[in-house]
């Protein structure tokens, strides 16, 4: 499935649910934001039936996001659907970790194939200065049951105004456990518009001064939106740096949040309001999710004037 850009979309993100329990800072308000009732959000019939119809419109690879995925209920039942699904390749979840530990033989059993797992500090009183909540000890936790079960495990973080001192020590911990640790800079939606990121230069000086100066590893995948490199003493970064250095032209994404809007960019609230159409023919929903793949923009223009097709819902309210 080729956009009006060229650009093979082969890679879906679907938000089960816009709620979290978590209120980290570039994320949410301190008291949360209001969220969908039961009857508007998709559910996991409406979902599968989607992700078939994606299927054969080229999605290869289906990421489970949230708000946290898992505070809904029959999250491996989900996963197991999808993986029968003929054509889809991968059934992958971000998590922030809190209830992972929980689900994880139920989701391993079920056949997911990786998990990305939050982690912006390692330090208890960091960790609840940006999610404002004190479970680091679940999410440690979770992150040594996901290796002890061989699910392939990286972890996220998000460099900010907060964790700036904990960028060399979450990379000693992931370089202890072989765990590669990707640094995404911050995005200028919703409360991140009032964050202050670190950019892809000042984690890197920051590692440099401690570690060393990373080296870019040679396995790194051209297709892939992350560049790893490896640090000396064996830790394994990468980074995701969408604003730093922009990588749209090569943006293979789409997200379906957890009302059934199909987005086809993060940063502007365009695509296609597929709930509705889920009353019609399947062919008349994939007439409708190519017409919005052929509408994909080009790119984002974040530190731009802004325009009126600009997002202005919180992260968590769209998928991430």
């Amino acid at each position: 499935m080729l956009d009006g850009y060229n650009r093979e979309i082969q890679y879906l993100r679907v938000s089960i649910t816009d709620r979290c329990d978590l209120r980290c800072r570039y994320c949410m308000p301190p008291a949360g934001v209001p969220t969908l009732q039961h009857e508007e959000i998709l559910s996991y019939e409406e979902i599968i039936r989607l992700a078939r119809i994606f299927s054969t419109l080229g999605i290869k690879k289906i990421r489970l996001t949230g708000g946290e995925p898992l505070v809904r209920k029959g999250v491996p039942q989900l996963v197991r659907q999808l993986k029968a699904i003929p054509g889809v390749q991968s059934v992958v979840m971000t998590s922030n970790g809190v209830l992972l530990g929980e689900y994880l033989p139920e989701l391993v059993e079920a056949g997911l194939d990786g998990v990305n797992i939050s982690l912006d500090a390692i330090d208890g009183e960091v960790f609840y200065q940006i999610c404002r909540r004190d479970c680091l000890h679940q999410v440690l936790r979770s992150i040594d049951m996901a290796l002890a079960y061989g699910l392939p495990l990286k972890l996220n973080c998000v460099p900010n105004q907060w964790n700036q001192r904990q960028i060399v020590p979450l990379t000693r911990y992931a370089g202890e456990r072989n765990i590669p640790l990707r640094f995404i800079e911050l995005m200028p939606i919703g409360e991140g518009q009032n964050v202050e990121g670190l950019s892809e230069s000042q984690v890197t000086a920051l590692i440099t001064a401690e570690l060393g100066q990373p080296v870019l590893a040679q396995d790194n995948n051209p297709a892939d939106k992350c560049r790893y490199y490896l640090v000396p003493g064996g830790a394994r970064i990468g980074f995701i740096s969408a604003l730093s250095h922009k990588f749209c032209h090569s943006c293979d994404r789409i997200r379906l949040t957890a009302n059934g809007f199909l987005k086809t960019c993060l940063q502007y609230d365009l695509g296609i309001d597929l709930k509705p159409l889920l009353q019609e023919s399947d062919e008349t929903i994939k007439q409708g999710i190519m017409q919005a793949i052929q509408s994909k923009p080009q790119g984002h223009h974040f530190g731009l004037s802004q325009e009126q097709s600009d997002e202005t819902k919180k992260m968590s309210q769209i998928g991430g």
